[in-house]
């Protein structure tokens, strides 16, 4: 982050709050002309400081009523059956993130689903495909506290 000064800085925290904003109103923000805060996000874009620009979504109003974190445990750590199950994870669309952790599991997803009834249908029928998983355990989030893609900028 040496290259990015307070300038930038404050254009990546709007962008975060709203990338759907145009450049002219960037600049109002962050008091600068819009010109060079062009510049400065085509930058900031090429070197790989802004990803991408997405859509937040609403999950209940497409359906995805139940939000679950499932723990998984390979059957064995092995080389194969870690790059078989990343390998399958990043085919299905139900599962939104896959983190590799520490502790007694190997593996934390996120998954969105309409119902249990569709959770224990992945579970069985999606899941209970991939044959490097050796067990998994489920927690239901009840209600949501805090959701957000916004990362610390320092």
């Amino acid at each position: 982050m040496e290259k990015l000064d307070a300038t930038d800085i404050k254009i990546l925290g709007v962008l975060q709050k709203d990338s759907k904003l145009t450049t002219k109103e960037i600049a109002k923000l962050v008091n600068l002309s819009p010109t060079p805060v062009f510049e400065r996000q085509k930058r900031l874009e090429r070197e790989g400081y802004i990803k991408r620009y997405t859509a937040e979504l609403d999950p209940e109003k497409l359906g995805c009523n139940l939000i679950v974190f499932c723990s998984i445990k390979l059957k064995q750590h092995t080389k194969e059956n870690g790059f078989q199950f990343m390998e399958a994870i990043n085919q299905i669309d139900t599962i939104t993130n896959c983190y590799n952790i520490s502790g007694d599991y190997d593996f934390m997803l996120k998954i969105y689903v309409q119902d249990m009834k569709h959770y224990q249908d992945f579970v069985l029928n999606t899941l209970g495909e991939i044959d490097a998983i050796g067990s998994l355990h489920s927690t239901f989030v009840i209600g949501e506290v805090k959701n957000t893609r916004s990362i610390p900028i320092y």
